[in-house]
């Protein structure tokens, strides 16, 4: 349920006027123009409409378990390196809310957050918004504002009933399908892919990167005439160098996109892990859709793919020892990880400096990567949705992890790992968004 509006809009308007960024952030957080997440988008679709947010240039919606952001960040960076003038909606950010909302990769300044936040507050009269919906609308405003040429809009979570679902997609990206958010998005990998899929859209073009799309995803796009195209399907990638990679995009016969096209002797993408050559050719798979709309050359894609920056997504700091920082909070996002330090050289010792939110399956992750570790310095998270201390020396335990070390906080975790390891040794930063963005903020 979402908490009654206790004071007057006029009284809230006269509140927040002249307020900072600061402000307004915890005017959203303390549920003061809502509160708490509720599912369905007719009080923000009410407000969409009485502000008048239709954009005009083209909308990709980019949905899924993991990867999302990975895939915005390409779509950005080929897209300006093409000359084009991008707007990019991300969430959550690591360090600042600005990240959120960005132009060309550069996140917007504080003031132009805040006008967008006036808006919608004289909009929205008393109709609660939460915080994301919030967000949602000030990414489109400020977007319409600046005249971009295409949108990159990343949902929040699920799909049929994040905010970002009120505007069309000319082209949507399901990036794969997980066990995540059961509690709002179904407790099967089925029931999430229906979620996830009704961001599709009747007529056009649909992209997934997986390789047998959820029957509940492929029922859907057949249901309503979106054009369901899926890797190693209707386009692929291949490897035949360790340095170069190639891209096919070969939809069926009948696809409403048609023409074939391929790109050659690609530079593999500066982001690292095991995944991304899917990510990127999710994004390439895109720019062929939207090609007539928005022709790309070759040269800024190779450009795009070497100077594309997404923080915290195993992510390898400078120097020694070898350092990787990684959001991956889920399932599939621990294959992912495990998978990636596969790959990685030989260390004689590996620590993990982890952390995780209580409503996340911790034992599902536990299981998969504790392989990879010697050793576990472990923290609470300072959110109201972290794990305790208590809870997860329990969970370690349950799992036959007997190395760990606790710590108050997780940058003294990373300041302990730091001091014990030899310079061929390797640390992993890694289980939250919060765990990631507390080392970041030790960082120069």
């Amino acid at each position: 349920m979402i908490r009654p509006v206790m004071v007057s809009h006029k009284k809230m308007i006269q509140k927040m006027q002249h307020a900072d960024l600061k402000t307004w952030l915890h005017h959203l957080e303390d549920g003061v123009a809502g509160g708490r997440i509720e599912l369905g988008l007719t009080r923000v679709r009410q407000v969409w409409q009485q502000m008048g947010l239709m954009p005009h240039c083209p909308v990709i919606i980019v949905g899924g378990t993991n990867g999302k952001g990975s895939v915005c960040a390409y779509l950005t960076q080929i897209y300006t390196e093409a000359g084009y003038q991008v707007g990019t909606l991300t969430s959550p950010h690591l360090l600042r809310f600005n990240e959120r909302i960005a132009i060309n990769g550069e996140p917007l300044s504080d003031a132009e957050i805040v006008t967008a936040f006036e808006q919608i507050e004289a909009a929205r009269a008393e109709i609660p918004l939460s915080y994301f919906e919030f967000n949602a609308l000030a990414a489109v405003e400020r977007f319409i504002h600046h005249q971009v040429d295409v949108m990159i809009l990343e949902v929040g979570m699920g799909g049929r009933f994040d905010a970002i679902n009120i505007f069309d997609a000319d082209v949507a990206v399901i990036t794969n399908v997980g066990l995540d958010h059961q509690a709002y998005l179904g407790d099967t990998v089925e029931k999430i892919a229906y979620e996830k899929a009704a961001i599709m859209r009747p007529g056009r073009v649909a992209i997934c990167g997986q390789k047998i799309p959820p029957h509940s995803l492929s029922q859907y796009a057949g249901s309503i005439g979106a054009d369901l195209l899926s890797i190693d399907h209707d386009f692929c990638w291949q490897k035949p160098q360790p340095q170069q990679w190639s891209f096919q995009f070969q939809p069926q016969q009948g696809a409403l996109v048609n023409e074939r096209h391929a790109c050659h002797a690609l530079p593999v993408p500066v982001l690292r892990g095991g995944f991304q050559l899917n990510n990127a050719a999710c994004a390439l798979a895109v720019l062929e859709c939207l090609r007539q709309r928005l022709p790309v050359d070759l040269g800024a894609i190779k450009r795009g793919l070497v100077r594309v920056c997404h923080k915290g997504r195993f992510q390898v700091l400078p120097g020694r020892p070898l350092t990787v920082l990684d959001v991956g909070h889920n399932g599939h996002a621990a294959h992912v990880l495990r998978a990636s330090l596969i790959e990685l050289p030989y260390a004689p010792r590996r620590v993990a400096v982890f952390s995780m939110l209580a409503d996340k399956d911790i034992d599902r992750v536990l299981d998969i990567v504790k392989d990879q570790f010697d050793e576990w310095l472990i923290a609470p998270l300072p959110v109201p949705r972290g794990m305790d201390i208590a809870a997860l020396q329990e969970k370690l335990a349950q799992h036959g992890i007997e190395k760990v070390r606790v710590y108050p906080d997780i940058p003294k975790a990373y300041q302990a790992a730091l001091s014990s390891v030899d310079e061929n040794d390797r640390i992993v930063v890694f289980g939250s968004f919060h765990t990631v963005a507390a080392v970041m903020a030790l960082l120069p």
